[in-house]
């Protein structure tokens, strides 16, 4: 067997890095800063132990653009680089300073380079680019290099530079003009620097401030610098050192126009991984509307992406906030994620970490967590949907609400009505609504023959019941007009009707011709005298079934249709008058019809014509 070595032709390299390295031209900005803080990274390490000697001076990196000689220009006051180091590190595709310095100095600052690859992002944008660089060496000379974009560069000792530090200078090709716009270059600081642990400076700012020796009120413009990031943030502090306030405030600095959080999370953990951030809950309003943009990943302080999905799980992508790793794993662009167990790790750590908190909260302040429950209800009950994990969990804090308000665990809710909602088949029956209005006479002869009803009106909850049914034993969920009561909870006894065999089958005729066959089939009941003469129920999987495709997508391609039971109380005097009323076969027909079209108008089902004719027909009885 002959071995042998992949021969890389170095000229076609530059096509395939402008074209295809980076998933966004824009990141070249966020690799040369990147770049300039490593320097300056290394200098301070360096520092630390005695290997540089002396003051560093001001480590301010400043961005700078001119926009007549369409330049853009990076510099640092960092570590440099010698002559030798250019030939290195510059000349040398993907030979990454940064893993050689870390690989020397194991416990050295933050370091963000890993491939080597992020200086040559300058030639996505870039017709010529420039680096002019003195070593923190002091007998080393600077060193000017030039490539303009092919293989072929040039290199020289240079008098240009007497301070230590580099200089990136991009020659902005035409095409990418937008690049000298300082509008867009602060944009850019702002969305992928604004974290970075070392001060950029990015012009100047005016700021009024209070005029020295002048009146009261006097204010007078002062020229500052633009320093365009926070080399502190926030998620990199301790908890216990910061206040309520702060972290509303620096929610407010990342989402500016959201609502006030409920509560946060601080994520802060070493070990198997590195991992800090903070995790927001906002404030949802039955908005289901799952943005993936809304949690911002760091590597070292440098914004890599808004989109997080392998590694917050689906049911928290309701979540704002930050998190921040050096351990996750990135493919060179940094704009994706690459499967890797360290990925599920922080996954499951981010899962549990929230479950904590949930329990706590419920724990320490119940009255808090049931007033919040309409916010962070919509995040548990997917979360219970998604994870069996955190389904585990949430049996602690998931709570049932019911239409009176009333807030329940589901072993609170079990043992408060098993007594008297389990039926013949030993099955414990919760009855529940949506809670729009459309059920209240259903929940008051519920709440009159002693049940409770419980409330799930979100997009979920269809989902959300089966689910709960699925992984109970013993309990089945009703919604409380999906038959008539003595039907729902199935009872031994049951009432006797007061119409004869004959009388009921003439009562079932007249229904029968006043309905739609294909929809709707008609049932003798014997209910009791006040219940109304007339109910209209949909099957409970029929209903759940209806529910569910909306949530999907809006149909249910006509499976069912609009199927539904007509129930006729044969015990309700009004149905024994109307069965006896046998002289006048068109009032008969107009008062069955009047009944029926009121049970309509119950389920909201009377629209249209039928509607109108009813108005009509109730304004004729009105007057009789």
């Amino acid at each position: 067997m002959q071995k042998g070595t992949i021969s890389v032709q170095t000229e076609d390299i530059f096509p395939i890095i402008k074209k295809f390295l980076y998933s966004d031209q824009e990141i070249f900005l966020r690799e040369l800063v990147s770049n300039a803080v490593d320097a300056t990274q290394k200098l301070k390490t360096l520092s630390s132990r005695g290997e540089v000697s002396g003051e560093l001076g001001n480590l301010t990196i400043e961005i700078s653009v001119n926009e007549d000689a369409g330049t853009l220009t990076i510099s640092d006051k960092g570590i440099g680089m010698t002559y030798a180091e250019v030939e290195r590190y510059i000349t040398q595709i993907a030979f990454s300073s940064a893993r050689e310095f870390l690989t020397k100095y194991e416990n050295a600052n933050a370091i963000i380079g890993n491939f080597g690859l992020g200086f040559y992002s300058a030639f996505m944008v870039a017709d010529k680019v420039e680096i002019i660089t003195k070593s923190h060496q002091p007998d080393a000379p600077a060193v000017h290099w030039i490539c303009e974009g092919s293989t072929e560069y040039q290199i020289a000792e240079t008098d240009q530079k007497t301070e230590r530090g580099t200089d990136i200078v991009l020659h902005i090709g035409k095409d990418h003009a937008d690049y000298l716009k300082k509008d867009r270059i602060q944009s850019l600081l702002t969305k992928y620097c604004r974290f970075l642990p070392v001060e950029i400076k990015f012009g100047t700012k005016t700021q009024y401030l209070p005029k020295e020796g002048g009146e009261e009120g006097e204010t007078e413009a002062i020229e500052t610098d633009n320093i365009v990031n926070e080399t502190q943030p926030l998620w990199n502090r301790k908890p216990a050192d910061i206040t309520p306030e702060q972290y509303k405030e620096f929610y407010h600095t990342l989402y500016p126009m959201a609502e006030e959080p409920l509560f946060w999370i601080h994520l802060n953990v070493d070990y198997p991984f590195k991992l800090t951030g903070i995790l927001y809950f906002p404030q949802v309003h039955n908005n289901y509307e799952i943005r993936k943009d809304r949690i911002h990943l760091y590597c070292n302080q440098v914004f890599v992406t808004d989109h997080v999905e392998n590694i917050v799980p689906d049911f928290l992508m309701l979540l704002h906030g930050v998190i921040d790793s050096p351990d996750i794993p990135l493919n060179v662009s940094r704009s994706y994620l690459q499967s890797d167990p360290e990925v599920k790790s922080i996954n499951k750590y981010i899962t549990r970490k929230v479950a904590d908190k949930l329990e706590d909260m419920f724990k320490t302040d119940r009255p808090g967590f049931e007033q919040k429950w309409r916010d962070i209800g919509v995040l548990i009950k997917y979360g219970m949907l998604s994870d069996d994990k955190f389904n585990e969990r949430a049996q602690k804090f998931c709570l049932f609400e019911n239409i009176d308000g009333q807030f329940f665990t589901p072993d609170e809710y079990k043992e408060k009505v098993k007594d008297l909602q389990t039926d013949k088949n030993n099955k414990i029956v919760y009855l529940y609504s949506n809670g729009s209005g459309e059920q209240h006479s259903y929940e008051e002869t519920a709440k009159a023959a002693g049940y409770d009803v419980l409330k799930f009106d979100t997009l979920l909850d269809p989902h959300f019941i089966g689910h709960i049914e699925g992984k109970s034993e013993g309990i089945t969920f009703k919604r409380v007009d999906a038959d008539t009561l003595n039907h729902l909870i199935e009872k031994e006894e049951k009432p006797e009707s007061v119409l004869s065999s004959e009388q009921e089958e003439t009562l079932k005729n007249l229904y029968t011709k006043l309905v739609n066959p294909n929809e709707a089939t008609v049932m003798l009941r014997a209910l009791s005298p006040n219940d109304a003469p007339v109910l209209i129920t949909r099957p409970e999987f029929i209903r759940r079934w209806k529910d569910m495709s909306n949530l999907s997508g809006g149909k249910d391609n006509g499976m069912f249709g609009d199927m539904y039971n007509v129930i006729l109380n044969t015990n309700h005097p009004t149905l024994l008058a109307l069965v006896n009323n046998t002289g006048n076969e068109e009032k008969q027909t107009g008062i069955a019809q009047q009944l029926y079209d009121l049970a309509l108008l119950q389920q909201n089902m009377l629209k249209g014509p039928d509607l109108t004719r009813f108005i009509n027909r109730s304004i004729q009885l009105m007057q009789q």
